[in-house]
């Protein structure tokens, strides 16, 4: 079990997944997954990642297989974009293609404009707008709900707006349960800061090819509110796939991945 130490508090555990030819040197995609999972909840997009890139999949500081933070951790943006920065150092990987679904979009962005040096492409995939107003206004009840009944009764509570209507039932219980391992503690430092940061001013900053996955009816903006930003970017690309989910790097899989494939492929 692959595991790196970034920083004394923690002990960050990662999977490196390469099934390109043995002759090649392939480029490296790094995947950034979302709140309450881990790197497992890429487990659709290696398959077709991995033969013709080096993949890696960390969890984040807190999260699956990492060390989970306590309640009082200073959470910023910029020390996860260093967390995963000194992974990639540890690997010897200097430039790579960025993936991020969900929150991990958000650090996603964040890194692609910070830490531009690192970054070849960025593809965000079901994320939230820039500023998620609305959350930061609900987030004292978001506590107040994770206290008083747990991850699991939050995350089940919301997966439907995540997941969309189309996904089967077994599935969603599925999610549930995964998402429910994460620590409390994390969470109840997560929510009110990285889940609703404010990465407006990172936006135009951006300057790598990007490419921006959404859906028709996600539960994060409407199409319009995700070209808003997207615009912003130049150059970047938008695709929209049918649904109402919000979470499609899990509900559209393959279609995504394929598309980020094919993004890669065009301007990597």
């Amino acid at each position: 079990m692959p595991s790196f130490r970034p920083s004394a508090d923690l002990d960050m555990h990662y999977e490196v997944d390469d099934f390109t030819d043995p002759w090649r040197h392939p480029e490296t995609v790094l995947l950034l997954h979302g709140n309450a999972e881990s790197g497992l909840a890429w487990w659709r997009w290696v398959p077709k990642l991995a033969r013709n890139y080096r993949v890696v999949r960390p969890d984040m500081r807190g999260f699956g297989k990492s060390s989970p933070m306590p309640r009082d951790f200073h959470w910023t943006l910029d020390r996860l974009i260093e967390d995963f920065c000194l992974l990639m150092d540890h690997l010897g990987i200097a430039r790579f293609h960025l993936v991020g679904a969900k929150i991990g979009g958000t650090v996603a962005r964040a890194f692609a404009a910070r830490r531009s040096e690192r970054v070849t492409t960025l593809t965000v995939v079901g994320s939230p707008p820039p500023f998620r107003e609305e959350a930061a206004k609900t987030v004292g009840a978001t506590i107040k709900l994770f206290e008083d009944y747990g991850v699991e009764h939050w995350a089940r509570q919301n997966m439907s707006n995540r997941l969309g209507s189309a996904f089967p039932q077994e599935g969603f219980d599925f999610w549930v349960k995964y998402m429910a391992r994460t620590a409390l503690s994390t969470q109840l430092g997560f929510m009110p800061t990285i889940a609703i940061a404010d990465i407006r001013a990172d936006i135009p900053k951006i300057k790598c090819p990007t490419l921006v996955i959404t859906t028709e009816e996600s539960g994060l903006g409407s199409v319009d509110a995700m070209r808003e930003w997207q615009v912003q970017i130049a150059g970047s690309e938008l695709v929209v796939f049918p649904g109402n989910s919000y979470h499609v790097a899990a509900t559209h899989a393959d279609q995504s991945a394929d598309a980020t494939l094919d993004f890669l492929q065009r301007r990597g």
